[in-house]
């Protein structure tokens, strides 16, 4: 009996000293710097948006993050000191995932990356857990450059990671974090705020919801949810849109077709007012920044379409110096652009800001 109350009261002992060696970080502490629309609770930080992102940096061997997600699909882009780790994948489970472990016992730099869009659901952020002897250090500073983007799929690098040649979106094969925005943002060394959804469009969307209705959202689910614009002010500002609505407008069997324009496609002044009316809105939320007007790399630049010219004659009509057009190149391949062709695009996108953009 004697024997057996001591190992009792040693494995005990043993877990609360292992208990004793974590410290919990809260999901609001201030050696955090969080990037995107991100919308903090009593409890958690919830990320909706693709590029969402999380960083912290701190001096000890590891560190780990508690996490929860709605439907259990989101995955996770994990930096560490710049080296990109293999995929997280989270469930619907409140856990506690280790983002990195046995490090020397220097300075360290974890950045936590959402690469799925809203569509597979929010994922709620309650903190980080660290060593008892780690140190944290102020929170990674914001970049000096900024940029943010407003896309659909090709932004939201839908199905770039589908080698199959099926183009599935869902969750196992997208990954914003190697679309040609991300990629782009990187290359500048800019922050980086994506408000994508696949299948969105200015005028129509493959649902009901278009991107003028979404753009000024902090939770994209909820019409109520409004975004302060003061909170991230971008010297650069890319639109990527249209790509879908070249697609809807002509399909007049489509419901969404018959919900926006009843039996009558738009004409082209309506396009181009739209797009038009958007680029506005967006010049109101960010008067000094320079804004891309690009489209690509789907078929909406094909031979012979007609889109690229949509966006040439809006951005004539606004006569602002600062907003600027440039048109990607048709990949001429099915399906959404792979990993090589997203490349490709940002090798694009770059070498024209390069040339066009002032910082």
């Amino acid at each position: 009996m004697h024997r057996l109350a001591v190992i009792t009261f040693a494995c005990i002992s043993l877990l609360v000293c292992k208990i004793s060696l974590a410290q919990n970080v809260k999901h609001d502490d201030s050696h955090i710097r969080y990037t995107g629309r991100i919308q903090q609770t009593d409890s958690t930080a919830v990320f909706y948006w693709t590029a969402s992102s999380a960083k912290i940096k701190f001096k000890g061997t590891g560190i780990s993050v508690v996490l929860k997600d709605q439907l259990g699909i989101n995955r996770f882009t994990v930096i560490v000191d710049g080296k990109v780790q293999p995929t997280l994948n989270v469930d619907s489970t409140k856990r506690t995932y280790t983002l990195a472990s046995g490090l020397s016992s220097g300075t360290h730099e974890v950045e936590l990356f959402k690469q799925t869009e809203w569509a597979m659901g929010s994922t709620s952020i309650y903190g980080f857990s660290i060593d008892k002897g780690t140190t944290l250090l102020a929170a990674p500073p914001a970049k000096k450059r900024k940029i943010e983007v407003y896309g659909d799929s090709i932004t939201c690098g839908y199905a770039v990671e589908d080698s199959t040649g099926k183009d599935r979106g869902t969750a196992p094969f997208e990954n914003g974090y190697i679309s040609y925005a991300a990629i782009t943002a990187r290359h500048f060394n800019a922050d980086y705020v994506s408000i994508s959804k696949s299948g969105i469009g200015i005028l129509i969307s493959w649902f009901p919801l278009i991107m003028p209705e979404m753009y000024d959202r902090l939770n994209p689910t909820d019409s109520n949810s409004h975004w302060n614009f003061s909170d991230y002010k971008p010297q650069v500002v890319i639109v990527n849109l249209f790509q879908n609505d070249s697609w809807l407008t002509k399909r007049p069997d489509h419901e969404q077709f018959k919900a926006r324009f009843g039996t009558t496609a738009p004409s082209e002044s309506q396009i181009v007012a739209a797009y038009k009316n958007f680029i506005s809105s967006v010049r109101a939320k960010y008067p000094s920044a320079t804004i891309v007007c690009i489209l690509g790399n789907m078929d909406a630049t094909g031979a012979n379409s007609q889109w690229p010219g949509y966006v040439t004659q809006a951005v004539q009509l606004m006569n602002d110096k600062k907003v600027l057009t440039h048109f990607i190149s048709y990949k001429k391949t099915p399906g959404h652009p792979s990993i090589r062709e997203q490349q490709a695009a940002a090798d694009d996108l770059i070498k024209f800001m390069e040339k066009e953009v002032k910082w």
